[in-house]
């Protein structure tokens, strides 16, 4: 029980990563329901790297990179929503073009710098092991405000997972509301990244969101299954870190996908022993 819990007790900076991992665990959790839901996994992946040009330009100028970060992903949104509306080009043709323009943006700015080694791996995977009492702090907050944006829109954000133009006939402007959304994992994605990264702040996204998906009916039960198992992942994937001196946000990661598969591998198990035509006898 001792090499369960002692890392934590003895030190300072373990039970903050604790803390900001399991609040990134419930954001990424209730937002990864619905990008699950409604099939956002691109747009995902794409504000995951899109923020890279914002970070490394703010780190230039001298300012906190979860500024360029945010600015990175608002300029992703409104790039995506300008060609969308005015061309024909369907939304995956906008996010990719998107995409892949500001991860190559991302990347000449960094190749122009030869001081971002260090900033660059911070940026790209994380730094859960120092992370401050502000970026706590900021943590906390954004994971409060997405849980009441996605209490007070929980009817819009439902109806958009299923039919959007049932929204629309309900009084819900989906475009408004999908804009919203979008503004949810952006959210969630420039103040994860501190924590766990821009490349593995998707994995968060997903993996625990899959998880709940496969184990729930309920929308409310999903994303309460997204956050258990986001919350176990930090913490045993920063024990592993611990004991076995991995990278601590890669090791998070890396155990929210084993944890989906083996749920996968045990379900689909189960609906092998246990045919429709069975149940129905």
């Amino acid at each position: 029980m001792e090499l369960l819990v002692s890392p934590f007790l003895d030190n300072a900076f373990m039970l903050r990563a604790l803390a900001a991992g399991i609040l990134v665990a419930v954001a990424c959790g209730v937002v990864g329901t619905f990008v699950v839901l409604r099939g956002l996994a691109f747009i995902g992946d794409a504000l995951a790297h899109g923020v890279l040009p914002g970070i490394a330009a703010a780190l230039l100028l001298g300012l906190p990179g979860i500024v360029g970060a945010a600015a990175g992903a608002l300029a992703m949104i409104g790039g995506v929503t300008l060609v969308t509306r005015r061309s024909r080009l369907s939304t995956d043709t906008a996010i990719g073009l998107l995409f892949v323009g500001m991860l190559a943006l991302g990347v000449v700015i960094v190749s122009r710098s030869g001081s971002f080694a260090g900033d660059l791996v911070a940026i790209l995977f994380g730094q859960v092991l120092g992370v401050s009492e502000g970026s706590l702090l900021l943590q906390a907050g954004a994971t409060l405000l997405v849980i009441v944006v996605a209490v007070v829109c929980a009817r819009p954000f439902l109806l958009l997972a299923f039919d959007p133009d049932l929204a629309d006939v309900a009084g819900f402007p989906a475009r408004r509301y999908h804009t919203l959304m979008l503004l949810l994992v952006a959210l969630t994605v420039v103040v994860s990244f501190q924590t766990v990264g821009t490349l593995l702040v998707f994995g968060m996204l997903l993996a625990p969101a899959g998880t709940g998906a496969l184990l729930a009916r309920r929308v409310g039960s999903m994303m309460a299954i997204a956050a258990l198992v986001g919350a176990l992942s930090t913490w045993a994937g920063l024990l592993l870190s611990w004991w076995l001196d991995l990278a601590a946000g890669a090791s998070v990661v890396l155990v929210a996908v084993a944890i989906f598969f083996l749920v996968l591998a045990a379900t689909s198990l189960g609906a092998a022993r246990h045919p429709v035509g069975d149940r129905a006898r």
